[in-house]
């Protein structure tokens, strides 16, 4: 530094520069007998022999500062021995004043303009001090920002060096935290192509000037401990770019943010007590391939418009309780900013939408469900993510989560921006979100969206629009790999807890254990489940034909059994069924509205018995006609009493009630849901019929006789094969009866084994068949 006037004592206890030479200014004691040097702390008073230096910053820094580019503003700002004492330099723009105290020492810094302010103090250690800042109204005292060390530890560097931070969140972020004695909060995030990172807030007025973030080696991360400003404090990221332009980022790992449309995040602390310890102990006692599992789909913004999530606590449990669900499933309730994605184009991975209120407020949500003895499931969105410019898109003015390959990055279906597995340190961001969800809030359960989009490089794209793999080959090695890793991590880490993966394609191994290679050259995924989607669209478009016709599509409700157990799967009937034209579930079904109503359940009672859990979205558990609006919700309306068709509806719902009471109590329908031995034909072939008959066998070998009768007539002692050594069958379930909305053809009775054969049994019973009816037995 070039040699400068230094600072001196006067006569209000404060310094000047007075243009004198230190050692000269030094021989003046009778000026202001109240400050001699024997009064500064005797271990800062040994005589300093070094020539002083200038304690201003030099032109380089100031420019680096000043325009958003220094990647260490700790080595300039704070308080630094130099030759000649002490340098303090701070950074205050607006300020009239800087006053640097430390214990006794009360130093005036000179104004070197443009918010720079210096002084030297000719003491040997650097003092704990605090910062008095003038303005024009008011007095600001305030802790120093630049004298303390780093708050990230080496193992957590190393760690996100690595991509191997599965906590990434306790690292990176906003965090209140108390650092020598002094509480603040510590901000880091990674932006490694940025010139220099600064925070903006509500604490600095948005102008994020004097608030530059030190870079920490080749890690990427800066990082900046602010003391004074804790929960509740709004903030964003100015980046520099690498073109020297600016901008604003939300925090990628924001635990809170404003509700949308604003777009900035909020320093958050949680003061959430759980309730649920007695479900987190047991719910890893029973393997969810083996426990009764039939989930309840809900867009948590809809269900209910208009509630929040400590109002939806209150009525949303109760409900599923009552209606024997035993998940619910949340669509997406990360911070997004349109609604209309119904939360599937995510921008705030790792804050709930503050639609509905706060994170412990969502906490409270999941703590009542788990109370009630629900497990919570959430759709989770690894896949892609949009383009807008205050999120992740270009973070640091350079593709950084997207791949860099615009090829690669641009999703070619929605808009939004892939993200790019093949670098460590997103898929880092990734697997330590999932485990965040599951650690931190207790989710039960990911569903996986868009896995399909993830696992093939050729997704949605033409020939030429995709480049093959090491190997030639379509598959995304990179995807493969994260989700491997993040499916092992979760289950390591979090024991109970169930991936499903909505995967549309015959992938060989989407549910099979990771170290275990199939014909395709590949470890399996390591979901949990994986949605069929191959019954459910078979399925449906079987109901979808008139009666009359069903015969000759009868293998679209027999197909599904020949792949049945090559996966783990989940019969989903979710949201993306019954929007944008393709009508709500009733709505599907052929005939008038009685007809309408009869396959409905009929439908719905084939898929409780079939191998494989269940999913049933909102609204379609009472036969609701309109397609699913995210404006409105449900048509609950239907369920009022003063409507004249009310109770066409309530019976619906009374029959989902009932499915779910019946396959809780019966082990036969979900304990060898994987297990081929657990299923059993008894009639696959009666097209002409449209009648499909099968049992179901528990652990014990206990059986469930399902008949699926789809025609529009009444069938009289229809023979059903059986097996010999049940004495006799009961009806425990019959879609047709009246408190359902049916004609209420049952079979009351016990009905005993005749030792006339049929479908290949010595045995048989006769059973009557409903119209368009599901009925199902058991031994008496």
């Amino acid at each position: 530094m070039t040699s400068k006037k230094p600072l001196t004592p006067h006569k209000s206890g404060k310094t000047k520069t007075d243009g004198k030479p230190a050692k000269k200014a030094a021989k003046k004691p009778e000026k202001q007998p109240e400050k001699q040097p024997a009064q500064v702390p005797p271990q800062a008073a040994a005589p300093v022999l070094e020539t002083a230096v200038s304690p201003a910053v030099d032109a380089g820094d100031r420019e680096r500062l000043l325009h958003g580019t220094h990647h260490d503003p700790h080595s300039v700002l704070g308080a630094h021995r130099v030759p000649g004492g002490v340098a303090f330099r701070a950074l205050r723009p607006y300020a009239r004043a800087v006053t640097v105290v430390a214990g006794d020492i009360r130093v005036d810094l000179h104004d070197d303009g443009d918010g720079f302010f210096s002084g030297l103090v000719p003491v040997t250690e650097v003092p704990v001090h605090r910062l008095l800042v003038t303005y024009d109204d008011t007095v600001h005292e305030t802790e120093d920002a630049y004298r303390f060390l780093p708050t990230l530890g080496d193992l957590d560097l190393h760690l996100i060096g690595e991509g191997r931070h599965e906590e990434l969140w306790r690292a990176l972020g906003a965090h209140v935290t108390t650092v020598q004695g002094v509480a603040g909060t510590r901000f880091a995030v990674w932006a490694p192509n940025a010139r220099g990172v600064r925070i903006a807030g509500t604490f600095n007025f948005w102008d994020a000037t004097a608030f530059p973030m030190r870079s920490l080696g080749s890690t990427g991360v800066w990082e900046l401990f602010v003391p004074g400003i804790g929960e509740g404090e709004l903030y964003k990221f100015e980046i520099t770019r690498p073109d020297g332009s600016r901008t604003q980022r939300a925090d990628p790992l924001a635990r809170r943010t404003e509700v949308p449309p604003a777009t900035s995040s909020i320093v958050d602390v949680s003061h959430h007590e759980w309730a649920d310890a007695e479900w987190m102990a047991h719910r890893a006692d029973t393997p969810v391939h083996e426990a009764p599992f039939s989930v309840y789909e809900v867009h948590l913004p809809s269900w209910r418009p208009g509630l929040t999530y400590r109002q939806l606590a209150e009525q949303l449990p109760a409900y599923v309780q009552e209606m024997g669900f035993t998940h619910v499933e949340l669509m997406p309730v990360a911070e997004h900013p349109f609604g209309g994605s119904w939360g599937y184009q995510v921008t705030g991975f790792y804050a709930p939408t503050a639609r509905l209120g706060t994170p412990d407020d969502f906490k409270y949500l999941v703590d009542r469900l788990h109370q009630a003895g629900i497990g919570v499931l959430m759709d989770w969105v690894p896949a892609h993510f949009p383009r807008d410019e205050w999120a992740l898109a270009e973070f640091d003015g350079r593709p950084l989560y997207e791949h860099h390959d615009s090829l690669r990055a641009a999703h070619p279906d929605w808009g939004t921006l892939e993200f790019d597995f093949g670098r460590r340190e997103v898929r880092n961001f990734l697997v330590a979100n999932a485990v965040y969800w599951c650690q931190e809030f207790h989710i039960d359960g990911l569903r996986v969206d868009a896995v399909a989009s993830m696992l093939y490089l050729d997704y949605s794209r033409e020939p030429g629009q995709w480049t093959p793999n090491e190997h030639g080959g379509r598959e995304n090695l990179d995807a493969v790999a994260f989700l491997q890793e993040m499916n092992a991590t979760v289950y390591r880490r979090c024991p109970g807890v169930v991936t499903i993966a909505e995967e549309s394609t015959a992938w060989d191994g989407v549910t099979r254990a990771t170290d275990q290679v199939g014909p395709s050259g590949f470890g399996g995924l390591g979901f949990g489940l994986k949605w069929n989607m191959g019954w459910m669209h078979d399925s449906l478009e079987y109901m979808g034909h008139d009666p009359v016709h069903r015969r000759y599509h009868h293998h679209g409700l027999t197909f599904s059994m020949v792949y049945a157990y090559s996966e783990n799967y989940v019969l989903p009937i979710s949201h993306d069924e019954v929007v944008h034209g393709k009508r709500s579930l009733v709505s599907k079904m052929p005939g008038d509205w009685w007809q309408q109503r009869a396959n409905h359940r009929a439908y719905l009672a084939y898929m409780w018995s079939h191998p494989g859990k269940q999913l049933l979205f909102m609204g379609q558990e009472f036969a609701q006609g309109a397609e699913w609006s995210e404006a409105h919700g449900p048509d609950w309306w239907l369920l009022d009493p003063s409507y004249g068709a009310e109770a066409d509806h309530r019976g619906v719902r009374e029959l989902v009630r009932d499915l779910n009471a019946r396959y809780r109590e019966s082990p036969a329908l979900w304990q060898r849901d994987t297990d081929p031995a657990g299923f059993r034909w008894i009639s696959g072939d009666a097209a002409e019929d449209n009648v499909v008959a099968f049992l179901r066998l528990a652990a014990d070998g206990s059986p469930l006789l399902a008949v699926c009768h789809l025609a529009p007539v009444v069938r009289h002692d229809y023979r059903i094969g059986v097996p010999e050594d049940v004495p006799a069958w009961v009806e425990v379930l019959n879609t047709d009866a009246g408190r359902y909305g049916g004609g209420d053809l049952t079979n009351p009775d016990a009905v005993k084994p005749e030792p006339q054969g049929a479908h290949g049994r010595p045995a048989s019973i006769r059973l009557t068949l409903p119209p368009l009816a599901t009925v199902w037995l058991r031994p008496a």
